[in-house]
């Protein structure tokens, strides 16, 4: 018994994984200067985005408020798996207490949670801005856009909060060793020695009752956006609305599919699949900060003259 109260005991901390075979002293050197890269791209990206949409007043419109949120989350998806990521492949820090592992899981999975709302509330913007053009400004009124902003923030933590504590209640008594460089709920619960049904019930409505409804809602407004738009009979104007959805696309799929990879892979995959699981775990959550800003500044003619007037003065 004393045993077994033992290995709970020294499970008192967990173990991050990097890339395998970062004893390479060149693939480490590469691997390390690639996240330096990719943090300081994402993080001045989304910053200056935030500062061009704040400081010009002609930017104000719900399109560039949605843009900015997006920009506030990515920023907070990226500053949340700093301090674990580049501990690893700077200092060799792999050990993370399980408070630490908790409060990183809960923020992680929160702002997911809110980076799927903004690009449900884009699409929103998207679909009033091209089926309903003449009440656009009467519907996405700044009060109404801060009340849905607020519901969803709501929602975010209403969902994510209860992780750290279903996993609080549980002894941690096999192998301490996580499958990324940070933590998240699927993969930690895998490794109590209790009954894990209930957390994984819950992690599957949460999953169903945000990604998966705001997806289909996504899904919907394309439908209704390209029914709109195949009914205009002018093929320039045709092309010129669905231009203006380039940006949020490739923002949907960039999340989108990452997400639901790495999801199907702790569910289903087996030893195989470990270093997919590790990559792909690095593009769910580095690749969307990084991208973002870089497509909506080369797609959008307004905010591209404005970051440009701005670095050139």
């Amino acid at each position: 018994m004393s045993a077994v109260n033992d290995t709970k005991f020294q499970s008192a901390v967990f173990l991050l994984t990097g890339i395998p075979g970062q004893e390479d002293i060149h693939l480490w050197i590469s691997v390390l200067f690639s996240f330096i890269l990719m943090y300081v791209i994402s993080i001045v990206g989304n910053s200056v985005i935030l500062f061009i949409i704040k400081t010009d007043p002609s930017l104000h419109e719900p399109m560039y408020i949605f843009l900015s949120m997006l920009a506030i989350t990515d920023l907070g998806l990226s500053i949340s798996t700093i301090p674990t990521i580049l501990g690893i492949y700077l200092f060799n820090s792999r050990e993370i207490s399980l408070n630490a592992c908790f409060a990183q899981l809960f923020f992680i999975h929160f702002l997911a949670k809110i980076e799927s709302s903004v690009l449900l509330l884009m699409a929103f913007d998207r679909f009033v801005a091209i089926c309903n053009p003449l009440r656009y400004a009467s519907i996405l009124t700044l009060p109404r856009i801060a009340k849905m902003a607020l519901v969803f923030v709501l929602r975010g933590v209403a969902v994510a909060l209860p992780f750290p504590f279903l996993l609080k209640r549980f002894q941690y008594c096999r192998a301490n060793v996580l499958s990324h460089s940070y933590c998240l709920h699927q993969d930690v619960m895998k490794l109590a020695c209790s009954d894990i049904k209930v957390n994984t019930i819950y992690g599957m409505f949460t999953t169903l009752f945000t990604l998966g409804l705001d997806s289909l809602l996504i899904f919907l407004s394309y439908v209704m956006i390209l029914k709109t738009v195949l009914s205009i009979a002018s093929h320039t104007e045709c092309l010129r609305a669905l231009n203006t959805c380039v940006s949020h696309l490739c923002a949907v799929l960039l999340f989108y599919i990452p997400d639901i990879g790495l999801a199907v892979i702790h569910r289903f995959g087996n030893s195989s699949s470990h270093l997919l699981r590790i990559l792909l775990g690095y593009v769910y959550l580095l690749v969307p900060p990084l991208i973002n800003p870089i497509v909506y500044s080369v797609k959008s003619k307004h905010l591209r003259a404005r970051i440009i007037r701005a670095f050139v003065k």
